[in-house]
């Protein structure tokens, strides 16, 4: 026996399944055996008193889960941290426990009586003292972690739980004798993984498969190198054996009834205290403000949802209900995270919907020079499609130039910030860094403005294949139509797929009867549709009879060296060798078109633009005020646009790949929509439909 170890029992002397707290429970409502329940308790206890010393807690009527003594509290050396129960069913357990501490002459600290924390079921000890794993996610708050590590003066590891059957830490996880961990990978998230990986050697990580892990295989009682625990199967009995383990197996049928085994039944209460470890937890909190039509539009539970989904915690410190219809509500939410980077990412997502840190913790602005030209700090803040405003002097600034992946640039002395790609970055430019002084800006929308009727308002985000098209079409035509009689921009980028299926002389007619200001592409769709007005092929497939035509495959290498010779398309139009086409009709209305090149291209045209970074940067000179984009099978050229693009610009996705559909329309952006079908088929509907508008829409201002 060795004395040194003392561990915590309590009698089942009450012990029923009299409610429902977890998902073992389910179904088994007072379907324990009491006499079988006493076995199981007794044969425990004595192949552990075989092994250490055990000491005993009176049960209580009233009280039946107190002998999971597990979750009486946490001890280290003389300090106990008591817990906190979630459930009310087993709060009353608590005085109990204090009880029989402070008579044990431990030094008892209590969280507050609204953080959550339930003891040992929770928090484990490395077996060789060296930090304390810490869980959250169902039973106990992320919030306690930072008391433990200050009260018990030791290192904290928060590891999130995700799988509701383990709903305690010492359910799925382990530490055992010589630094081996035996737990179940599933149980937790990708982070929390990460976090034992780097911790915990492969070669001393012992994963259990789902029907030891359903058995309750690791939650066992660890003396030395002796486990025991509940019945296993034979090949986990081997692991354990091969690495130097005794097994000794008990059965605790009656137990698992209501969540529990060998470790549940335990608590040890001298846990050995190491003179070189001290308190430390990575553990962050932040307190994040959110505003507007927080429960009528869902973001109050976005937020939330959003704060767990990442391995967070939250508590809602203040909330102030609108009490009117159109009144906004406020909140006040303190978020933690189990380290920085965890933060870091929670908080830009909470940015992306609209929450913003108090004012007065963000008066300073939070900038680092560029050091090198076309390198950002390590810790930019990297730009999303939204209106965004950031703090500066104490003030809140829009950010120019909006778009996706790109840095901030803060100018403190003109009050000005612009969104600014990585190249384009100058030595000395003050670049936002973090997620502290940055707020996207939102239209608040209350009940009224997304239940009443919108007749010819653009259709929210979503992708359709299923929908009739041409109901899809008329909508874009009605929108497509008021853009152009209000004066706003609509630009296209198509790819060659649209003159490949008959879609030309459509999109012709689109930008002859002005509903495009501007084109954007590639190499191909000019040399395309040039080919098509030229020798009425496209690919060497004439476009009349659907069939290839002999020497077909040279034509858009000849059209490509005339256009050559005559030095740019718009000379080749002037000079009558183009007369028609998608091509013809932008040099014919001026309408202005940028194509960029790519590592396939033939020839190219003149006019394609083979540096990358003088392409991008007239694309976006072109979409710089557009009001909808018409994205035409074209996904590689769509995908530039699309990350150069504002929120709030308008944006019809159309392939005949739905995966493609997809990817161009998901951007976050309630003003996008994706259509599954041949791109032709589109452009025609849509030019039949436009010919069906015979009233235009009164230009802005007009009386």
């Amino acid at each position: 026996m060795t004395d040194s170890i003392r561990i915590l029992m309590c009698a089942p002397d009450h012990y029923d399944v009299d409610y429902v707290i977890n998902p073992w429970m389910e179904g088994n409502i007072h379907k324990s055996s009491s006499d079988r329940a006493v076995e199981q308790w007794n044969k425990l206890y004595h192949a552990i008193k075989d092994r250490a010393i055990v000491e005993l807690v009176t049960p209580q009527k009233g009280w039946p889960d107190m002998v999971f003594t597990a979750n009486a509290g946490l001890v280290l050396g003389d300090n106990a941290v008591l817990s906190r129960f979630f459930h009310k069913e087993r709060q009353g357990e608590e005085p109990y426990f204090k009880e029989w501490f402070e008579a044990n002459g431990f030094t008892v600290y209590e969280l507050p009586k609204d953080l959550p924390f339930e003891g040992a079921g929770d928090a484990l000890f490395d077996r060789e003292g060296r930090w304390l794993w810490a869980g959250y996610g169902f039973r106990s708050e992320l919030d306690s972690h930072p008391y433990i590590a200050k009260w018990l003066d030791t290192e904290v590891l928060s590891l999130r739980l995700i799988d509701e059957r383990f709903y305690h830490l010492d359910t799925c996880f382990c530490p055992l004798t010589g630094g081996y961990l035996l737990y179940y990978p599933p149980a937790f998230d990708s982070y929390s993984n990460r976090l034992i990986e780097l911790r915990i050697p492969e070669e001393k990580r012992i994963i259990v498969e789902e029907p030891d892990a359903v058995k309750f295989a690791c939650n066992a009682v660890n003396v030395n190198h002796t486990i025991i625990m509940n019945q296993i199967s034979e090949s986990l009995q081997q692991r354990l054996t091969n690495v130097g383990f005794e097994v000794v197996q008990t059965p605790l049928s009656e137990f698992l009834k209501a969540g529990g085994a060998a470790k549940c039944l335990t608590l040890r209460v001298n846990e050995p205290v190491l003179e070189s470890v001290h308190a430390s937890t990575p553990v962050e909190s932040r307190i994040m403000q959110l505003q507007g039509h927080l429960l009528d539009a869902g973001v109050m539970n976005k937020a939330l949802d959003m704060i767990v989904e990442n391995g967070g915690s939250f508590k809602v410190l203040n909330f102030n209900l609108g009490v009117e219809r159109q009144s906004t509500s406020s909140a006040e939410v303190r978020v933690s995270a189990p380290d920085h980077d965890v933060m870091e990412e929670i908080m830009t997502q909470l940015i992306d919907i609209g929450a913003v840190a108090p004012p007065e913790e963000i008066c300073d602005i939070n900038v680092e020079v560029v050091q090198q030209d076309g390198v950002a700090p390590d810790d930019f803040y990297v730009s999303t499609i939204y209106p965004t405003e950031v703090r500066v002097n104490c003030e809140w600034v829009s950010v120019q130039n909006q778009r996706m992946d790109a840095a901030i640039v803060v100018d403190p002395n003109a009050m000005t910030a612009h969104c600014q790609l990585l190249r384009d970055l100058k030595l000395g430019d003050r670049v936002m860094v973090g997620v502290d002084g940055i707020r996207t800006v939102r239209q608040s929308e209350n009940r009224d403005q997304r239940n009443g009727k919108k007749e010819f308002t653009f259709m929210g985000s979503g992708v359709s294949s299923e929908r009739r098209v041409e109901l899809l079409v008329e909508q874009i035509a009605w929108e497509l139509r008021q853009v152009r009689d209000q004066g706003g921009k609509v630009i296209v980028t198509a790819g060659p797929v649209v003159i490949h299926t008959g879609g030309a002389q459509h999109l012709a007619k689109l930008i002859r009867e002005g509903y495009v200001d501007a084109l954007l592409g590639g190499n191909a769709i000019a040399v395309h549709d040039i080919e098509q007005a030229m020798m009425g092929t496209s690919l060497g497939v004439d476009m009349q009879r659907g069939i290839p035509v002999s020497g077909g495959h040279r034509h858009h290498l000849k059209v490509i060296n005339t256009i050559r010779r005559c030095g740019s398309i718009a000379q080749a139009v002037e000079a009558g060798i183009i007369t028609k086409g998608v091509m013809y009709e932008c040099v014919k209305k001026n309408v202005p078109f940028a194509l960029a090149g790519s590592i396939r291209d033939d020839g190219p045209l003149p006019d394609t633009e083979m540096d990358l970074i003088k392409a991008q940067s007239h694309y976006a000179e072109l979409i710089q005020g557009t009001d909808m984009i018409l994205m035409l099978s074209s996904m590689l050229h769509s995908i530039g646009v699309g990350n150069m693009t504002p929120a709030g610009v308008k944006m019809v996705c159309v392939d005949i790949n739905p995966a493609v559909v997809t990817k161009l329309s998901d951007r976050g952006s309630v003003e996008s929509v994706g259509i599954v079908t041949d791109v032709g088929l589109f452009l025609s509907l849509l030019v039949q439909q436009l010919d069906k508008l015979t009233h235009p829409y009164p230009l802005v201002g007009a009386v």
